[in-house]
């Protein structure tokens, strides 16, 4: 309770970030494959002269550059000040202990941004071998950028125990490395490059299949199958790296995944089970629409059969965000931050001293039962649901009357391991009172008083 809340009714704060997110990841990984493709692809056209691969290439470096270099900075800024807004005790946490990081990421990021524009604006004006230098450049700082940036998503989920340790006790920083390179770290790592070099090729085919195959059939043909190659490395050692992947995370997150599977015939069918079936879907799909479309009729590809594929790989991609973000459930920060922004270690402290005792942040009307329970309400429940949109509380809770909303609110409260909202929800924190209060609130959205009928008055008789 340390800052005020973002409200954002109906949509929800979360999927701010998520929208932002799924785009800007979409970007900044072909940022990264982007720019291994365009040198090797340079390489290659120096090699065996072809002229044609490099006036192609002159086009294509130009959309590389609009697209990563401003949507993707853009986009970039947009998640800084999201999740600023959304989760400021997690970005808190997150900055004070990789502060180091984030310097040294920003550095790679500037050397991107200004050799990608060198890139583009130096073709045919400098040496060749210059030329391909400033590329292989550029790929070297999108890859230091991607090494830094996954530590700390991946920390995330798996902070590890040495960093857990010492957390709370103002030494964090000094496990920056443990909490660097933590037990995701690696199968993350070689996942996102898989990625990156999977979009580096579906984003070449939507400019690859703007050429004429009529005037330019060999261009066409040559382009179009180099760059179909660049997903079969990918997906043929994705399944292996996603076992190791979930390997590593934590069983009580794992678990999440599992439920979906064990109890599918039962009807119980988790979110991330879900999502997981649709990467795996959609990822099937990319792969044999490519083949078929792309790799054995180069000549016939189009742009709407290059967009098609471009939609499928945004589908996978936010999937693949959005199961990342449930399988960190019911945390922020694995083990050390709930959802909501609660340091796990200091919830048994709110249960005593309640909720609102140290916040700076509840009017100074906060003195009915309502007005506490709607301050609760915003601090616990409102990072991961509305009233009325996305995950809406008052539908959720549709058809309890007040003791049923208590009782549920209790069962929140104790957080006994055999809940079942155990591994989603993080506990409700705080007083009996402040119990009271969240269910006198969340009655009053799901149980409105009925309003109250004037009579009219009566004319007095003469």
């Amino acid at each position: 309770m340390n800052y005020p809340f973002w409200d954002i009714p109906y949509l929800g704060s979360g999927w701010v970030i998520g929208i932002i997110a799924i785009f800007h990841v979409m970007i900044s990984q072909f940022a990264v494959g982007g720019g291994l493709y365009l040198p090797l692809a340079e390489r290659k056209a120096l090699r065996e002269g072809r002229s044609d691969w490099l006036a192609e290439l002159v086009g294509y470096s130009k959309f590389f550059l609009v697209l990563t270099g401003v949507f993707g900075t853009i986009s970039g800024v947009g998640i800084w000040f999201a999740i600023g807004l959304t989760q400021p005790e997690a970005t808190s946490t997150l900055i004070h202990n990789f502060v180091f990081g984030w310097a040294i990421e920003w550095v790679f990021f500037m050397v991107e941004l200004t050799t990608a524009a060198v890139y583009y604006y130096t073709w045919n004006k400098i040496d060749a071998k210059l030329h391909l230098v400033v590329g292989w450049v550029y790929a070297g700082a999108s890859v230091c950028t991607l090494i830094i940036i996954n530590g700390i998503l991946t920390f995330m989920l798996t902070p590890g125990d040495t960093w857990i340790g010492v957390a709370g006790t103002g030494r964090e920083a000094s496990k920056f490395w443990n909490a660097f390179f933590n037990p995701t770290y690696w199968p993350s790592l070689l996942l996102r490059v898989c990625v990156c070099a999977s979009l580096a090729g579906i984003w070449a085919l939507i400019s690859a299949s703007r050429i004429d195959g009529s005037k330019s059939p060999a261009l066409k043909s040559s382009l179009v199958k180099w760059s179909v190659k660049w997903l079969v490395p990918s997906f043929v050692a994705m399944p292996f790296l996603f076992i190791w992947y979930l390997f590593m995370v934590p069983q009580t997150q794992r678990a999440l995944l599992t439920l979906g599977i064990d109890t599918m015939g039962t009807g119980t069918f988790s979110i991330v089970t879900r999502m997981a079936l649709v990467i795996v879907m959609t990822s099937a799909t990319i792969i044999g629409a490519a083949y078929y479309l792309a790799y054995r009729n180069p000549a016939d590809f189009n742009p709407a059969h290059a967009v098609a594929i471009l939609l499928l790989a945004l589908v996978a991609t936010g999937a693949g965000e959005y199961s990342r973000e449930m399988l960190r459930k019911p945390y922020v920060i694995g083990r050390w931050m709930y959802s909501n922004g609660v340091r796990v270690p200091y919830a048994a402290a709110i249960d005593q001293q309640g909720y609102l005792a140290h916040s700076n942040w509840v009017w100074n009307g906060a003195d009915s039962s309502y007005s506490r329970g709607e301050a609760i309400y915003r601090g616990e429940c409102g990072a991961c649901h509305t009233l009325n949109g996305y995950r809406p509380l008052a539908k959720l809770l549709a058809g309890r009357d007040r003791g049923n909303i208590e009782s549920f609110v209790v069962m929140l409260h104790e957080y006994k391991p055999d809940s079942p909202y155990h591994h989603f929800m993080p506990p409700m924190v705080g007083t009996q009172q402040d119990v009271d209060d969240l269910a006198n609130f969340l009655n009053a959205q799901v149980n409105p008083p009925a309003p109250t009928v004037l009579k009219p008055l009566q004319t007095a008789q003469k």
